[in-house]
């Protein structure tokens, strides 16, 4: 039986490695003061007792634990942040001396302190010095499809590198394809997850979902289906919304997939992409480009596909064209600023998303629906603040026999 004092804690991910570890906890209290994360950790385990803020904690009163875990905010300290700390008498510097006071005040006998491996040396050597331990920096990709490095100090015995399992991003999605083995950190501004992020700055991994399309009929005027009015129907293309196919019929126009298709100068420029993209009434937009001969080649730009959703960023077509296997963006808008980019998908057109919340707690580690329970800009949030559950689990594990 264990009794443990949690600083920072957040959605809990501690108390999930330890009961991961098979590990009895007795009493398990939390110092934490987002409500959106209260609330998850309140959902989950109901037994823990909350405290509010560090600053305002009497750790006196929690002598006699055994364990003292906690990661202080890196949100001053990463290389993430424009002007970051890189001394520790800063607002980080103050946070993570409250997890020193609860640790010399509450006599805790292990203790756990992760935090982002990409702060400062000084900073580094500064928590080194106070906890009297070297770091230990462990990837998250080893036990995950994340790519996360942390560190961690600890005087918690026989730490070790955990064994490399093979995880890919394709392993935890819920649909669709990545067009890499790992997902980028997850990070708490995850929600704001737009191309561009991904394949400029390597950051907010995407995922591509392929686009399933039927040939449909609607009257030109009403541009509806199940509304008739004057001056006949026009076919033009529709993406499904829910991203199966329709019904297999005899009409063979019911299911199609978009796929691009190239055309050619004569002046041995490789082929560019046509790609079959159509307005709400059918037809191609068409761009001259520079060096085309008069505009006997054109290349039509990836435009949205009939009447998918409202057009948003994740409502926008790519395509993916040529032995090269590049992303060719929408035109417009932040689709604009991807340009063209090696990406390793099989030629077609896609949808490129965001990853669903529970994909996210999957690349944590965490149970299906852990954060179940308030908006997905606060789960997002929630779990990029969170720990990779495995990684804990993994040194959790090394007081097995001493506890």
């Amino acid at each position: 039986m264990m009794k443990v004092l949690s600083l920072y804690d957040g959605i809990s991910c501690g108390m999930a490695a330890l009961e991961r570890a098979g590990i009895t906890v007795e009493r398990y209290d939390a110092f934490e003061i987002d409500k959106y994360a209260i609330k998850i950790s309140e959902k989950n385990y109901p037994q823990i007792v909350h405290h509010g803020d560090v600053f305002e904690g009497d750790f006196t009163q929690f002598k006699g634990y055994d364990l003292l875990i906690g990661g202080s905010p890196c949100t001053y300290w990463s290389i993430a942040k424009t002007n970051r700390e890189v001394t520790p008498d800063g607002m980080g510097g103050k946070l993570f001396m409250e997890y020193v006071r609860a640790l010399r005040e509450s006599g805790c006998r292990y203790f756990l302190y992760e935090n982002n491996n990409s702060i400062h040396k000084d900073i580094k050597a500064f928590i080194s010095a106070q906890l009297g331990v070297e770091p230990i920096m462990i990837n998250s990709a080893l036990v995950s499809a994340q790519q996360r490095k942390r560190c961690y100090w600890t005087n918690i015995p026989d730490v070790s590198q955990p064994t490399d399992r093979g995880i890919l991003l394709k392993d935890i999605l819920q649909s669709g394809m990545p067009w890499q083995d790992k997902s980028y950190c997850m990070t708490a501004s995850y929600d704001g997850a737009v191309l561009w992020n991904t394949l400029q700055r390597s950051q907010r991994s995407m995922i591509a979902e392929p686009v399933s399309v039927a040939q449909r009929g609607r009257y030109i005027e009403s541009g509806k289906r199940n509304v008739k009015c004057e001056g006949g129907t026009e076919q033009h293309f529709e993406a499904r919304k829910d991203g199966k196919s329709n019904c297999l019929t005899t009409v063979q126009k019911d299911s199609m997939v978009a796929v691009p298709i190239n055309t050619f100068n004569n002046d041995g420029e490789k082929a560019r992409t046509f790609m079959a993209g159509y307005y709400k009434f059918g037809k191609a937009n068409l761009l001259r480009s520079k060096g085309f001969k008069g505009g006997t080649t054109a290349v039509a730009t990836p435009v949205r596909l009939g009447e998918y959703g409202n057009g948003g960023q994740g409502q926008r077509i790519y395509s993916v064209r040529g032995k090269s296997v590049s992303l060719s963006a929408n035109g417009g808008g932040q689709g604009a600023k991807t340009g063209l980019y090696k990406i390793d998908l099989p030629d077609g057109d896609y949808i490129i998303r965001k990853l669903t919340p529970i994909e996210a707690e999957r690349l944590q580690t965490l149970p299906d629906n852990y954060t179940e329970g308030i908006s997905n800009s606060q789960r997002y949030k929630c779990i990029g603040n969170g720990w990779t559950v495995e990684v804990i689990s993994h040194i959790l594990n090394g007081l097995k026999g001493v506890i």
